[in-house]
């Protein structure tokens, strides 16, 4: 087997996806009390396609008025939707779900330029599972009694919802949907650079008739989002992004009465034993870290390979490597799309600086990239250990870090040395080595011969700095009730 670069024999003709069908604003206002309105601050901020550089709109700015606007809208409408019939609440919901579903090209097309993940992704994944989140909780909208037996289960009020810039509508799905289910309002705030097709699903909601006040969309940055964290007449936080924030919001809320969610960082296993069906386990590894870039925080950034099968699986991990394409995010072709940010490229960057100034051996594939736009090739290092900085600090890129083990007891040592605990990966043809695995790991997610598996009925969340609660099954909306 030797390294080659397919993509020096193989060309494919480009695949892009049209965006002729979709319809974008040159500017997006609040979404406050079931329509938009022009923020107090009348600032707007430019939402930047990654691959390019180009302004694709202008995002409103909130400022306190606009965040106590959204906050009155979604008490005004809360006695009210929580009074409502839970059958007729679970159509509101359904309906967002078949809106979802009837513009899902046009949502997989926005979401694609706007966070320069592959159009394959958004289209396969991000927008079916945001629909089908809603479906999910449209269906147990009427069934909170059968859901927690022998209780009496009530929502708790407004939710402030804050999501990141990774997964921006299913993000958004995770939050609203099981909230709104339960009966609670919402004020949500997606990310800075990615809050298009959040504004999007505002339009699906003004179009649905969903109550007035019941979900509320404010744009904005880190401001934005305090002012959300600690308005006084919010009940409950629900967070997704980086551990720093979170215990930042933590500590905000302690002492208050709100309730708090958080989904934060990770630095995920992925473990490959001797007996592992090794082809099937390398696209695993592929799909772990290289999946949106490796902006996942449940990515299989660390990987572990049994010593005696080390050689073929990095072997054949850098020959597959080499088939990855790069590059236009909306041609059906690309593999691996833009990074989001500047910003994020420059953290990636360094770290990868960091991991040969550290003496890691360094694998990058070798591949042309664009000249405009934020790019950076799969990165694999070797020859590193448990105090390297790469191994032990989040990337959220596509940068893996691979180590070597010996014996069972040994693995579970290493994957469980991390101050995160969201996921890890197990792929091994034992059942009893599995049992074994996922009794013993740190991880609130361990996948089975697979990985970055998500199902709107399976809880997910972390343990340690990883978060605090799940999202997801019944437990995410046991997240949104209170019960006498």
């Amino acid at each position: 087997m030797s390294n080659i670069d397919l993509n020096k024999i193989w060309k494919y003709t480009s695949a892009k996806e049209s965006k002729d069908h979709i319809l974008l604003k040159e500017k997006y206002d609040l979404f406050i009390n079931g329509e938009f309105v022009k923020s107090n601050s009348r600032v707007y901020f430019n939402s930047v396609n990654p691959a390019n550089d180009e302004i694709i709109a202008k995002i409103s700015e909130a400022n306190k008025e606009d965040i106590d606007l959204a906050v009155k809208a979604a008490n005004t409408a809360f006695k009210r939707w929580s009074n409502l019939k839970a059958k007729e609440r679970a159509k509101y919901i359904f309906r967002i779900a078949r809106m979802i579903q009837e513009r899902a090209k046009e949502f997989a097309v926005i979401e694609s330029m706007d966070c320069g993940k592959p159009i394959r992704e958004s289209r396969d994944i991000d927008i079916p599972l945001a629909a089908n989140h809603f479906f999910y909780y449209a269906g147990w909208a009427d069934k909170l009694e059968y859901a927690f037996p022998n209780t009496k289960p009530e929502p708790l009020g407004v939710a402030g919802q804050i999501i990141p810039w990774n997964f921006p509508l299913l993000m958004a799905a995770w939050k609203i949907a099981p909230a709104i289910a339960c009966g609670n309002t919402v004020v949500l705030k997606p990310a800075e650079t990615t809050s298009l097709t959040a504004l999007k699903l505002a339009e699906i909601i003004e179009e649905s008739g969903l109550p007035k006040g019941v979900v509320n969309i404010v744009t904005g940055g880190e401001k934005t989002g305090s002012l959300i964290v600690n308005h006084p007449n919010i009940d409950k936080i629900a967070f997704t992004g980086s551990t720093k924030v979170g215990k930042l919001i933590k500590s905000s809320i302690a002492g208050t009465k709100k309730k708090l969610t958080l989904e934060l960082g990770g630095k995920g296993a992925n473990i490959i034993f001797e007996d592992a069906a090794i082809d099937q386990a390398v696209e695993g590894i592929i799909n772990a870290i290289f999946f949106n870039q490796g902006h996942v925080c449940c990515a299989g950034s660390r990987l572990f390979v049994q010593e005696s099968i080390s050689e073929i699986v990095v072997e054949k991990l850098k020959d597959r490597i080499s088939s990855l394409i790069i590059g236009d995010p909306l041609d059906k072709n690309t593999d691996i799309g833009a990074i989001n940010s500047k910003e994020q490229l420059a953290t990636i960057k360094n770290y990868i600086k960091i991991g040969t100034d550290e003496g890691g051996d360094i694998y990058q594939q070798e591949c042309s990239i664009p000249e405009t736009g934020n790019w950076c090739p799969p990165t694999l290092f070797l020859n590193v250990s448990q105090s390297h900085t790469i191994v032990k600090e989040e990337i959220f890129g596509p940068v893996l870090a691979i180590q070597t083990f010996r014996t069972i007891d040994e693995v579970i040592e290493k994957a469980n040395n991390t101050p995160f605990g969201l996921s890890a990966g197990v792929w091994t043809e034992k059942g009893s080595k599995i049992f074994k695995l996922t009794k013993e790991l740190n991880a609130g997610v361990v996948w089975a011969n697979t990985y970055n598996k998500f199902d709107p009925t399976s809880p997910f969340g972390g343990l340690k700095e990883s978060g605090i609660g799940r999202e997801g099954g019944l437990q995410g909306l046991k997240a949104y009730l209170k019960f006498k």
